[in-house]
Parts: structure tokens; C-alpha cells; sequence
């Protein structure tokens, strides 16, 4: 197998994969896509919000922030608390997102709310890890291929969680892992 790359830059790798089959590369786009763990704001607490917005619509917009993944030091289950105060008139944005982790951090840019005058929002929300056979908020990007004859050129781009480098590199290291706890599982029968 060689594996040549076509492109690389923030949001996206691309890479060709000459001499697989079409099975490992479908193997590899479902890891890269539901396996690769991320974190995401899964649960939110509201200590004040005199927004038009109801609490359940700001939580899962929220949710659906990116949040940046390191690539070490953090596994399934941990969790990172973020916390976020603002007074309007003003668009609040994700960056405001601030993290108790400095290494792990909300994407910035992402509107959330448009706060009126003398409107208040306070809360607390924790992003835990997971990946998107939970939720589709884990899923740290897309990834596609196309067949021309041995060779499967893969296309990935990231949601802004990881470099899209990190998501296929997981994703190998998740396929190996599972291969590999597969092979002792069948030298036992």
C-alpha cells in the first residue's frame, strides 16, 4: 500500500490510498466519522437568561459549537466545564465561551444570541467526550472518497475540533485497535 497526499492545510487533507480494497476504505471513512472521540457542551445550566430565547433553543445552539480537541491527555468520559456571561445590546458569540481548560476552547466566530438592551445571559456548560455514534455534536468532520481503480482518494474536513490530519490518523489508530482486540477475540474460539 502507498499512500500519497494531495492536500493539507487547516481545514482540509486529502489523500490517495493506492493497493486497498474497497472495504477497508469504507472501514476507514466510518471510523473517521463515527468513531474519532471529540468534546462537545453536552449539558448547560442557565443561572440567568432574560433573552427572547427560550432555554432549551441557546443549550443546543450551544451544543453545536465546535469545540477544539487536543490530541493528547484526554479520554471517553472526561469532561470540561465553560462558563459565559453577557449583557446586551450585543451579539454573543462562541469565543465568549471561556473554558477552564487552556488547551481546550470553544471555536470562535459561531453566533449564538442577539441580546436586547439590558438583556442578561449567564451560564455554566460542560463539554464532555464523545464521539457521534452518541450524537452528531461529536462528529468532528466529513470524510468522502472516490474509487478509480486501486486507488481511494480520501477527502477530509474538519468541523474545527482537530486538523483534519488528526481526524484519519484517530481513525487509523481506532481501526488498528479494534483489529487488533478482534484477533485475540479469534485466537480464543
Amino acid at each position: 500500500m502507498e499512500a500519497k497526499i494531495t492536500e493539507d492545510n487547516k481545514k482540509v487533507f486529502a489523500v490517495s490510498f493506492k493497493g486497498i480494497d474497497v472495504g477497508l476504505a469504507n472501514a476507514l471513512r466510518r471510523y473517521a466519522i463515527n468513531s474519532v472521540k471529540s468534546f462537545a457542551i453536552d449539558t448547560v445550566t442557565f443561572y440567568e437568561n432574560s433573552s427572547a430565547m427560550f432555554d432549551e433553543y441557546i443549550a443546543h445552539r450551544i451544543g453545536l459549537v465546535p469545540i477544539k480537541t487536543p490530541t493528547k491527555g484526554y479520554h471517553e468520559g472526561d469532561n470540561v466545564m465553560f462558563s459565559l456571561e453577557a449583557e446586551g445590546p450585543k451579539v454573543v458569540y462562541s469565543g465568549e465561551l471561556k473554558s477552564a481548560e487552556k488547551d481546550v476552547s470553544a471555536m470562535e466566530g459561531i453566533p449564538i444570541i442577539k441580546l436586547g438592551k439590558a438583556q442578561r445571559l449567564r451560564i455554566e456548560g460542560k463539554a464532555i467526550m464523545g464521539n457521534s455514534q452518541q450524537h452528531a455534536k461529536f462528529q468532528p468532520g466529513l470524510v468522502t472518497y472516490e474509487e478509480d481503480g486501486d486507488t481511494f482518494k480520501f477527502y477530509i474536513e474538519s468541523f474545527g475540533q482537530m486538523p483534519p490530519k488528526e481526524i484519519i490518523k484517530r481513525a487509523c489508530d481506532a481501526l488498528t485497535g479494534d483489529l487488533k482486540e478482534a484477533a485475540k477475540a479469534a485466537k480464543k474460539l
